[in-house]
């Protein structure tokens, strides 16, 4: 145990995997074991084996095992798209621990990707009964609210809760981001911005150290690696990763900046009848940072038969949640970074590039309580900065790739959807289906930050959303007009 323990510390996970194996095999009877082998196949991306070793600890006896199931919940959710089962094991630990918050927070969330807003709602309700200081859920009831003034009661108790002493600035992040939502909804424009830029600030205070700080120096060369890595000529000097013999799905790239309306794109694109939605996947960046590190300038060297392995890799991992579709859609918004690996893996691939109104584009995503990781994203002007590197990157992929890239506009599809949604299908060679058309139904899963908006029918109003902050926009105006 001590051995498997030490090499699990040291983030030597397939030898750990091996210990605990062996340990196992011999002592079946620890629960504690299998939990920590499940947690080491659940990071190696083993989900089945995960299962497996979390249902063993639970059958011996684990404690807390209201934790194993929501562990199981989450592989169910996040990674095999399994909502029913998802939603099957965060019952089961609220059975088992009804006051278990963890779990309310993912039910509430699950109830929210199935457009069920009633349940969520019961759901962070449910929470604040049991703890009223619970910030997250306050900031997740009042993102399932309409507000018509100020005044508004929730408003209020948002801003008392930011008042509290103690309150930790992840918590006042995420209470800054509801408050700045609410306020912007009732027209109090100068109060949304200042919450937004309150609650940046407390999302970049409450980052791991080093993770949170944005160079725009480093993120010029990490481009300009980029460009250099694939020239006009690489396209044609690797031979396709398609695959003959059997049905393989065939992966449809929706990508550009957050917040330029690629969900909606995806969901469009889901109405068809031959089109499944993969969601936001992260198997291309986790192939560039791993199988092809030093990414990209490894890609000078790459033998074309391990660039075939990797593009049937991709299309195992794409079609396993749902084996029987024709197209998949890979809605990762900053896969532009990797046009150029994907051209190389799959030559004839389609790229449906989303873009918007700039303005609007920069505020939404600095209005977006984001990762921390994506640094530039609480910093209005690094915002400008990672937009002019990511136009630059696109036209070079453009010059190169062109012909196989649609920009489609956020602001013209949702104007004027018909037209685009058409083109479209035609940039994709698919045939015009009527469903593309319609809101998503509740009960077809949408994981991404703006699920509410796309449940809603088709709105203009946050085209030129920008015009309400034209004072507070003017330096970020001023920098993406150079």
């Amino acid at each position: 145990m001590r051995e498997a323990r030490l090499l699990q510390r040291q983030g030597r996970i397939p030898e750990a995997i091996a210990a605990y194996q062996g340990l196992l095999a011999r002592w079946p009877d620890l629960p504690d074991g299998w939990y920590s082998l499940a947690v080491l196949q659940r990071s190696a991306r083993q989900f089945a084996a995960a299962l497996e070793s979390y249902q063993q600890a639970l059958s011996r006896g684990v404690r807390k095992p209201e934790e194993v199931h929501l562990n199981r919940a989450v592989i169910y959710s996040d990674h095999l798209r399994e909502d029913d089962a998802a939603e099957r094991e965060l019952l089961a630990a609220l059975a088992i621990n009804p006051a278990y918050v963890p779990a309310l927070l993912n039910l509430g969330n699950l109830h929210e990707d199935l457009g069920r807003r009633d349940q969520a709602l019961a759901a962070y309700e449910r929470i604040l009964s049991l703890d009223a200081r619970c910030a997250e859920a306050l900031a997740r009831c009042a993102n399932l609210q309409s507000f018509s003034g100020p005044e508004d009661p929730l408003i209020g108790r948002l801003q008392r809760a930011l008042a509290e002493p103690g309150m930790s600035a992840a918590d006042r992040a995420s209470l800054g981001f509801a408050l700045g939502r609410a306020l912007d909804d009732c027209a109090a424009y100068a109060a949304a911005f200042d919450a937004y830029t309150q609650a940046n600030r407390a999302s970049r205070e409450s980052a791991a150290p080093g993770t949170a700080r944005y160079d725009r120096a480093l993120e010029e060369r990490w481009i300009d690696r980029l460009i250099a890595a694939f020239p006009a000529a690489h396209r044609a000097a690797t031979p396709s990763a398609a695959l003959p013999g059997e049905r393989r799905p065939r992966p449809i790239f929706v990508c550009g900046m957050f917040r330029s309306g690629s969900t909606l794109v995806e969901q469009l694109l889901a109405g068809h009848a031959r089109i499944s939605a993969g969601g936001e996947l992260d198997l291309l960046p986790r192939m560039a940072q791993q199988a092809l590190a030093p990414f990209p300038e490894s890609m000078a060297t790459a033998a074309p038969s391990r660039l075939r392995a990797l593009g049937a890799r991709y299309l195992d991992e794409l079609q396993a949640p749902d084996p029987a579709a024709e197209f998949i859609t890979d809605k990762r918004p900053d896969n532009f970074l990797y046009i150029g690996l994907i051209k190389t893996l799959f030559p004839d691939a389609k790229i449906v590039h989303t873009v918007r109104e700039p303005l609007d584009n920069c505020l939404s995503i600095y209005f977006l309580h984001l990762d921390q990781r994506m640094s530039y994203a609480l910093d209005l002007m690094d915002v400008g900065h990672h937009y002019r590197q990511y136009q630059r990157l696109m036209a070079h992929w453009k010059q190169h790739y062109g012909a196989d890239i649609l920009d489609v506009s956020y602001d013209a599809l949702v104007r004027e959807p018909r037209p685009v949604a058409e083109a479209l299908l035609a940039f994709l060679g698919l045939e015009w289906d009527e469903r593309c058309l319609t809101v998503p139904a509740a009960g077809r899963a949408v994981k991404t930050a703006s699920v509410w908006q796309v449940r809603q029918p088709l709105y203009t109003h946050s085209s030129g959303r920008a015009r309400h902050y034209a004072r507070q926009l003017e330096a970020l105006r001023d920098d993406l007009a150079r």
